[in-house]
């Protein structure tokens, strides 16, 4: 036999199958255990509901059995659910969320739009709502109906007004512009509401519509006399001289023409004209009515409270702007009364003058 082959010829002339090598395996690695951490558990992590919370989660499925002691136990523990300062409140809420019917639950949470709007007042309340808002279309709509039928409420206190704002972002395109028109339905109550010019500044930086954001710039810039002579209105004829946007400022301008030598006796006009000097455009304009004025209006202007500040303001700005004849124009005229505004800046001002 060929010894290529398997098999080989023995002293007996028998033949065995060669055997193998046995080769045996390298001895095991000690693996150092300290180092390996501990296996993540992949439990979920459940929430276990409270008595009340559980409660709610059966009345929900079965409301429409319930008595009216029943619906109204069960109304006060979805108020609790909402607005609970409690630890756990947040899981409990995410918890019930998930265990429940939500279009069930909006149109409960929305049913009685006074409690609901009292809801959304709560720094909780706000928080927890706004979770809910751009689930679904179907789900929106019965807040969006909420939000708009109490609107002014709504925007005009701080949480609530998040809720507000928030569906102004992830609504339906549809439900977007009803709310954008709402806002310039209600933009001059709000801009000279305590809260709500707050509101009203927030919503002009963020309206993402142009249509809608230029609409209500006009509308700001239209009614800017009324609102610069307002506590807060004020603030948002400031903000929106701020913005720099010249079409808008313009607007302003136009508004205030001639008024704003009237304004700078006001403490809250002050501050518009002040912002009006500010601008690029518009400083001129301002000066140049001032210059107008007769030198015992001026003077009376420079001697005010509040108008010695636009003074300052003027010359300073037509100064570092090189209107070098405005600035002459309007300190030729307080020159000659230096003495009657003596212990003002104005008056240190012009007595350093050459």
């Amino acid at each position: 036999m060929a010894n290529g082959g398997d098999l080989r010829s023995t002293a007996a002339g028998s033949s065995i199958e060669q055997e193998s090598p046995v080769v045996l395996p390298p001895p095991p690695r000690e693996i150092p255990t300290a180092n390996i951490p501990p296996a993540r558990s992949t439990a979920p992590n459940t929430v276990n509901l409270t008595e009340e919370n559980q409660s709610l989660v059966n009345s929900l499925r079965y409301y429409t059995a319930l008595t009216h002691q029943e619906r109204e136990t069960f109304m006060q523990s979805l108020f609790n659910l909402m607005t609970s300062n409690e630890e756990d409140g947040a899981a409990q809420f995410g918890e019930v969320v998930s265990r429940s019917d939500l279009p069930r639950m909006a149109l409960l949470l929305t049913s009685d739009l006074d409690r609901f709007l009292e809801m959304a007042r709560t720094k909780n309340g706000s928080k927890r709502i706004q979770e809910l808002l751009g689930i679904t279309d179907d789900l929106d709509t019965y807040f969006f109906n909420a939000i708009t039928r109490r609107f002014f409420r709504f925007m005009t206190d701080y949480e609530a007004s998040r809720v507000g704002t928030q569906g102004m972002h992830v609504f339906s395109q549809e439900k977007k512009k009803t709310m954008y028109e709402h806002v310039l339905r209600h933009a001059i109550p709000l801009a000279c509401d305590p809260s709500g010019f707050a509101v009203l500044k927030e919503i002009i930086d963020s309206l993402g519509n142009p249509f809608y954001r230029g609409r209500l710039l006009d509308i700001v810039a239209q009614n800017a006399l009324y609102l610069s002579y307002n506590a807060h209105g004020n603030y948002v004829v400031q903000h929106v001289l701020r913005l720099n946007d010249l079409r808008c400022t313009h607007n302003v301008a136009v508004s205030l023409r001639g008024r704003c030598f009237g304004l700078s006796f006001t403490k809250f006009g002050s501050f518009v004209v002040q912002k009006l000097l500010d601008t690029e455009e518009e400083a001129v304009m301002v000066v140049r009515e001032l210059v107008r004025c007769d030198e015992e209006s001026l003077v009376r202007l420079a001697r005010s409270d509040y108008g010695n500040y636009v003074a300052v303001k003027a010359l300073r700005v037509m100064e570092e702007r090189n209107r070098i004849d405005l600035f002459w124009d309007l300190a030729n005229k307080l020159r000659p009364y230096v003495h009657l505004l003596r212990g003002r800046r104005i008056g240190a001002i012009l007595s350093s003058l050459n």
